[in-house]
């Protein structure tokens, strides 16, 4: 398609031209695909962005002349953009996989000599039409029925009996922690999803815990995967010491159904009693928000390149969760697992 001139164009119609295609790409719509499809040079899209940046739509005036040079050029502005639409941080050498406005923040400062505050990078990329969204997860099989009656007279009655016996509620739950797993949202275009990549290599650790409301953690490494084995030594773990009965509540996997489970719990002698959560309901599991804390804010943020490192960085942020039962406590404080709280 042959470029327009806009100098050819009168300053009402061009200026029209502007504010339409900024709008139009802070709404989402990729700045080139824009600019092809009202024919004018590939440049011109990020020197209106970056006017408009600098005084917003009243630079985008065509009449509009001098005035302070914008900090970030429309060159910038495309470089901005095409990094990160188009690359990935691990290639310049950033030891996390997502874009975050302070990663951006220092390149813009490396690159340009240009210092922009957290916020500054925020608007920016939005003014770019960026996004970083963050997505939710819920199991499709889950029936919401059955959670009803697991909140409203499942768990009532489990509570009951408990303070009726003196026993102590606690919530478990296994999980895998892989070296590749990344958390967080990165910045990338509006309405598409951007796609991490990994070279394959890769380690992982499993682990059990439980959870109670009052704060306390408990936790057993598991070496391997989780098995029924491996869950029956946790249960003998878990009453060591107790001074009340224990009612462990867990999801339905088969490994906390076994013959071997039940056999132990018959041993026992009523010091541990095991419920069953509703199906594909993760959420009311306030044991979840423990591996997650550890995915997202500790794993999920780190360029993990040894089992070694994993092992530390696993061992280290867990030992902090047992150090700070206030933590573990605004577990039982979410919309999910507030139900919980009072057990």
């Amino acid at each position: 398609m042959k470029n327009h001139d806009g100098r050819k164009l009168d300053h009402k119609t061009l200026t029209e031209i502007r504010n339409r295609a900024v709008a139009r790409v802070q709404a989402g719509e990729s700045p080139e695909v824009v600019i092809a499809s009202l024919g004018f040079a590939r440049a011109c899209i990020y020197s209106w962005l970056a006017k408009s940046r600098q005084g917003g739509w009243d630079h985008l005036r065509a009449s509009k002349r001098g005035g302070r040079p914008p900090k970030l050029d429309g060159k910038a502005l495309r470089w901005v953009y095409r990094t990160v639409t188009m690359k990935d941080p691990l290639q310049l050498q950033f030891p996390f996989a997502l874009w975050t406005r302070g990663m951006i923040g220092h390149l813009i400062r490396k690159r340009f000599g240009i210092r922009l505050s957290v916020a500054s990078v925020g608007r920016l990329l939005a003014q770019l039409g960026l996004s970083a969204p963050r997505p939710l997860w819920r199991a499709y099989q889950q029936d919401p029925k059955r959670v009803e009656k697991w909140l409203k007279q499942e768990f009532p009655r489990i509570r009951a009996t408990a303070r009726r016996l003196r026993a102590e509620i606690w919530f478990g739950d296994e999980s895998g922690v892989r070296s590749d797993f990344h958390a967080g949202p990165t910045w990338g275009i509006r309405g598409k999803t951007p796609i991490v990549r990994t070279d394959g290599r890769r380690c992982s650790l499993n682990r059990i815990s439980a959870v109670s409301p009052r704060g306390p953690f408990r936790l057993m490494a598991v070496n391997g995967r989780v098995n029924g084995d491996t869950f029956v030594e946790f249960l003998k773990r878990l009453p060591y010491k107790a001074k009340r009965p224990i009612f462990l509540i867990v999801d339905g996997h088969s490994i906390h159904v076994t013959k071997k489970v039940r056999r132990l719990i018959e041993t026992l002698d009523g010091k541990l009693r095991i419920f069953l959560l509703p199906a594909y309901s993760p959420e009311l599991n306030p044991d979840e928000l423990v591996w997650n804390d550890l995915k997202n804010q500790a794993i999920g943020k780190m360029a993990i390149e040894s089992k070694g490192q994993l092992q530390d960085a696993v061992v280290s942020h867990l030992r902090f969760l047992q150090r700070s039962p206030e933590l573990i406590r605004s577990f039982f404080q979410t919309p999910t697992t507030s139900y919980a709280a009072a057990a």
